[in-house]
């Protein structure tokens, strides 16, 4: 994602409206590895501004996904996500509480030949499951992981 400064020049040149909220949605955006929800963005928002609504918000996000500035992810962890990181990146999801990270691989993986029956592969998206290393402390994992995963 292009820097908060360089957005409100986006958004100036495409005359959009430009206002302190999103200048603020910009600046928490930028380089914000968490992969946040626009529930958890509103809550540290609302912190430093007081007043701003979510509607606000999520207006903010939905024109950045449209302008390529940030990825839409839902991995049916709960709410959709937002990851402003664009570069060729894949995914990992913690399996106890949620948590979203980005996982870089040198290498895509490929079909073997003859193996796409005829489809056009045109993005990969690879997503680990596991669990993240606050959740794989075994006296810090949630019950209801312990019983899931329970060895037999």
């Amino acid at each position: 994602m292009r820097s908060p400064t360089e957005l409100a020049q986006v958004f100036r040149s495409k005359q959009l409206k430009l206002t302190p909220q999103r200048q603020l949605l910009f600046s928490l955006l930028h380089e914000n590895a968490s992969h946040p929800t626009a529930e958890a963005l509103f809550e540290v928002a609302s912190k430093q501004m007081p007043g701003i609504s979510l509607r606000t918000v999520y207006q903010t996000l939905g024109e950045l996904a449209e302008m390529g500035e940030l990825q839409l992810i839902d991995f049916g962890v709960g709410a959709t996500r937002f990851d402003p990181n664009m570069g060729d990146h894949h995914h990992f999801v913690c399996d106890s509480c949620g948590a979203i990270r980005d996982v870089d691989i040198t290498s895509a993986p490929r079909l073997r030949s003859g193996s796409g029956d005829g489809f056009a592969v045109e993005d990969v998206n690879v997503v680990f499951n596991g669990l993240c290393s606050r959740c794989n402390q075994p006296n810090k994992r949630s019950p209801g992981h312990q019983a899931k995963h329970k060895k037999k």
